[in-house]
């Protein structure tokens, strides 16, 4: 059991990562262009991230049922996938 919290703790912190830059990256995108389309694409990003950085913070520091984690982290990674979608049709 502990082999697998580690590698799941392993795989959200390299996720935030990834995700962080990418956000990072899209936000100053938005910044120099003014694209509208890129700042949803940042702020989709930031919801993904966001969803699996409190999935894991919910569960590990909180407690939190998995089933209620899975709950957080899917509801925001819709949020942010929808305006993901909503960026690339603009």
């Amino acid at each position: 059991m502990t082999d697998y919290v580690t590698f799941v703790v392993a795989l959200k912190a390299v996720t935030l990562v990834l995700g962080g830059l990418i956000t990072y990256f899209a936000t100053n995108a938005y910044r120099r262009t003014g694209s509208r389309p890129i700042g949803f694409l940042a702020v989709g990003f930031g919801f993904v991230t966001l969803g699996s950085l409190l999935a894991g913070a919910a569960h590990q520091a909180f407690g939190l049922p998995v089933n209620a984690v899975l709950l957080i982290e899917s509801a925001l990674v819709a949020i942010g996938f929808g305006v993901i979608t909503y960026s690339l049709y603009e």
